[in-house]
């Protein structure tokens, strides 16, 4: 199957695109269905919306900036790329992933569309698979990546 990606890796980053656009345009709810109800519950929403995307660009953000020239689109590393283990990769391994899925439930939480939610737990689902394919290619460039992963969490900071 790994070949069927690209050569590497180029079809996750096709399938990753599709997925953000599914998040920012895709319906919001089932035709006929209003979003969640308004009050307390849509407020409380629509202010962890803003939190979760405040943290999840920040931490993506900062994960672009701290990889320097390591930074690809593609989960195979670069030829003269090095393993980037402090600042935000201090927090998780993947804070642009995970900062891209921390937006996508924000936005969901923004927009009040369950549908949205739905498309958010597919993103994470597929940045965990992504990140699996990728984890093999850095532990076979890194020999030091085994023990970094036994240090940090992959995507949820503290948690996953």
């Amino acid at each position: 199957m790994e070949k069927s990606l690209g050569k590497r890796g180029e079809l996750y980053v096709v399938i990753q695109f599709a997925l953000a656009f599914l998040v920012i345009f895709g319906p919001r709810t089932l035709n006929g269905h209003p979003s969640w109800a308004e009050g307390t519950i849509s407020e409380i929403s629509t202010i962890a919306g803003l939190i979760f995307l405040l943290f999840g660009g920040f931490l993506s953000v900062s994960g672009l900036f701290k990889l320097g020239h390591n930074l690809t689109p593609l989960p195979l590393p670069k030829e003269n790329s090095t393993l980037v283990e402090t600042g935000p990769y201090s927090l998780v391994r993947h804070p642009i992933y995970s900062g891209i899925i921390f937006c996508s439930f924000g936005w969901a939480l923004l927009v009040h569309g369950y549908l949205t939610i739905i498309y958010s737990i597919i993103f994470f689902i597929f940045f965990d698979i992504k990140s699996r394919f990728e984890e093999k290619m850095l532990s076979k460039k890194f020999s030091d990546y085994q023990s970094y992963q036994k240090k940090v969490r992959k995507l949820i900071p503290f948690i996953y």
